[in-house]
């Protein structure tokens, strides 16, 4: 990881916003937003800094709007990164909170939704998430995925994937600069029956997605951009 995962972490509000609210998923507490009868179902899975900044909540209801049920469960467990507490520094915060091990607390969700009826289930994951979505690719345990500004992520986990999958990068990353985003680009374009999408946003950070200032509208339109981006992917491949 490096220190760009680190920058600008979001400011929690006295409420943690969202029209949504707080629910029990296979065990693991999350964050949904929309009609649980919906037959579509979009998991978020968060950067460290966990479910319930305002911002990443936004991005569910978004998604909601467009009739999926939108889950964010806290695959932190109650312990999201916080650089504030000096007795938990991030090495050894994030050696108990490997994401490669985020499948096994995905699996039990994605079973869950399909057993309240969702027919197919799409993931968006956003740094620290983006490891558990890719996994979950290969795996085949998604209908579609969508990575923003990704970390932990190489050209291998990439290659290994086997579902449709948009890849959302920032011009300025150095935990998955546009050097490698590209060589992403050119192994998915090698798999021609993975329908594949790469977009590198220009002037923008890693974690413009969800760390930004709502004050600044240039820093709403590019995330908006992205935002808009997942939803056209899940409706491609999820509604047709």
């Amino acid at each position: 990881m490096g220190i760009d995962c680190l920058l600008n972490p979001p400011i929690l509000n006295a409420s943690t916003g969202g029209v949504g609210y707080v629910t029990n998923i296979a065990g693991v507490n999350s964050y949904v937003s929309g009609s649980p009868l919906a037959m579509l179902a979009i998991v978020l899975v968060s950067d460290i800094y966990g479910f319930e900044p305002p911002l990443f909540r936004k991005i569910a209801d978004k998604v909601a709007n467009h009739g999926y049920f939108a889950v964010v469960p806290d695959f932190f467990h109650g312990e999201p990164y916080n650089s504030e507490n000096k007795s938990r520094p991030f090495d050894s915060w994030v050696k108990d909170h490997d994401p490669a091990k985020g499948i096994e607390t995905a699996k039990p969700i994605i079973e869950a939704l399909k057993r309240k009826g969702a027919s197919a289930v799409g993931f968006a994951g956003f740094c620290w998430g983006a490891k558990t979505v890719t996994m979950l690719g290969k795996a085949k345990l998604v209908e579609a995925s969508v990575l923003l500004h990704p970390s932990f992520i190489d050209v291998d986990d990439i290659r290994g994937v086997e579902v449709p999958i948009a890849i959302l990068g920032a011009e300025h990353d150095s935990l998955a600069p546009p050097k490698l985003l590209n060589e992403f680009k050119q192994v998915l374009k090698a798999k021609p029956e993975i329908d594949s999408y790469v977009e590198i946003f220009a002037n923008v950070s890693h974690g413009w997605t969800v760390r930004y200032d709502p004050n600044d509208p240039k820093a709403v339109e590019a995330a908006d951009k992205a935002h808009q981006v997942i939803i056209n992917w899940f409706d491609k491949h999820l509604k047709n």
